[in-house]
């Protein structure tokens, strides 16, 4: 009897105390929900031993990444509909034990007990990293970014195109990616009112695109800095490709080890977020004394809705296992507010949320259209792990759960008081 997709579409709904508003097919071809709507697929019991054991979020993702869940239809739709289910509910395990002192919840989860067949937890894929301590010390930043971008150049080429720039487009009407990710760097440069024989550091330079963009546009000497080995050596490439090997070193160093300052301005884009709460300030405080007097400091950085209670903050579980380990996110208050205690001068923060949505649909796009190639330069869990975490990030940009900001603040010299930014906002000379 082919009935396990409306025996599980009900024991969930039970669970959950709501409609499932999913479509569900299961292993024995049964489906049950709205004919119109997404399919969850279920394709085998270990998806439902991997959800019993791992409740919520890393749960799903475990089942994704394995391929013992996946999706059909629009992955879109589908992700906007599970966020209200798990990650604006918080379904995890923490609130488990509260939720199983309900019968009706009792009952449901030993229906899908009975479902899930032999109890033992099945392993987690081999992409999750399984650390789960934020020391963010130097050998562990390494780690962590050797885990999110040393995956492998030809792989990123593929999702992010020839731009090579990892963070959100600057959009306008009917750009393409590649026009988009230029303006964005032109905005930082801009910003930081970049001018011929000034001295730029790059923190968490990437593939080089903003030193490249710097040097050869504006004609600055640019350092950048990466703990990517594979990043360097592509933006080492790159930079002698441009003839610019004169004006752009690039090096493999933790931004606390660079000694060789004063530079005029520092940029910072999709870096900070890797720098943890407990050093944020130590990360602020480092480029202050690295930027001479009037230097500024363009930040852009994800940040997160701030919550009523702080203390209950938690790392997203799928990014840190799986994505981002270590990563952390802030509200732009907090960032504002560190900023200011190390002594800089905030004078602009502009929100480029919708920008990140859009870029990271491009991106899902390019992966997609070159999955068979991606699936052999990374691994089949590995793409799979990417195309849910872009997903599911345009989602939370599109719904308001996370932003993106750049932050222009400047190093006022001493006491008189001057910041050197002109006196109509968003000049940006």
């Amino acid at each position: 009897m082919q009935d396990a997709a409306p025996r599980l579409k009900g024991l969930v709904e039970q669970l959950l105390g709501t409609p499932l508003p999913l479509r569900v097919r299961a292993w024995d071809g049964s489906e049950a929900g709205p004919p119109a709507a997404p399919a969850l697929v279920v394709r085998n019991r270990r998806a439902l031993r991997r959800l019993l054991w791992k409740p919520g979020e890393l749960g799903l993702a475990r089942a994704w990444v394995s391929g013992d869940l996946g999706i059909e239809g629009d992955l879109y739709t589908a992700l906007d509909l599970i966020s209200g289910l798990v990650w604006e509910r918080g379904e995890d395990a923490r609130g488990l034990g509260a939720a199983l002192r309900d019968p009706e919840v009792r009952a449901a989860v030993r229906g899908l007990v009975g479902m899930a067949g032999l109890p033992l937890p099945p392993a987690p894929p081999p992409e999750e990293v399984r650390r789960r301590r934020h020391l963010h010390t130097r050998r562990t930043d390494r780690s962590a970014i050797s885990h999110h971008y040393d995956v492998g150049n030809d792989f990123y080429a593929l999702v992010l195109g020839p731009s090579m720039v990892y963070s959100c487009a600057y959009w306008q009407e009917g750009a393409t990616l590649e026009e988009a990710q230029r303006d964005k760097l032109e905005l930082v440069a801009r910003k930081l009112a970049l001018k011929p024989g000034q001295r730029l550091l790059d923190v968490g330079c990437g593939w080089g695109s903003m030193a490249v963009h710097a040097a050869r546009d504006h004609g600055v000497r640019v350092v950048g800095v990466t703990l990517s080995q594979e990043q360097a050596a592509y933006a080492r490439k790159r930079v002698a490709e441009e003839g610019l090997t004169d004006w752009v070193e690039i090096r493999v160093q933790d931004y606390r080890d660079v000694t060789d300052g004063p530079y005029d301005a520092i940029s910072s884009i999709g870096m900070a977020e890797h720098v943890g709460a407990e050093r944020y300030l130590e990360y602020a405080e480092t480029l202050g004394r690295l930027l001479a007097p009037g230097g500024r400091l363009l930040n852009h950085q994800i940040g997160r809705r701030p919550q009523r209670d702080e203390s209950s903050y938690a790392v997203d579980a799928f990014i840190d296992a799986y994505v981002f380990p270590d990563g952390e996110l802030a509200p732009v208050g907090t960032t504002v507010a560190l900023l200011e205690r190390a002594g800089f001068e905030v004078r602009d923060v502009e929100a480029l949320r919708e920008h990140y949505a859009l870029t990271l649909r491009r991106w899902v796009a390019n992966l997609e259209a070159g999955w068979s190639r991606a699936v052999r330069l990374t691994g089949v869990g590995r793409a799979r792990v990417w195309r849910l975490y872009m997903a599911a990030s345009a989602v939370a940009f599109e719904r308001n759960q996370i932003g993106v900001n750049q932050v222009l603040a400047v190093k006022t010299p001493g006491t008189s008081g001057s910041s050197g930014m002109p006196l109509r906002a968003r000049t940006w000379t």
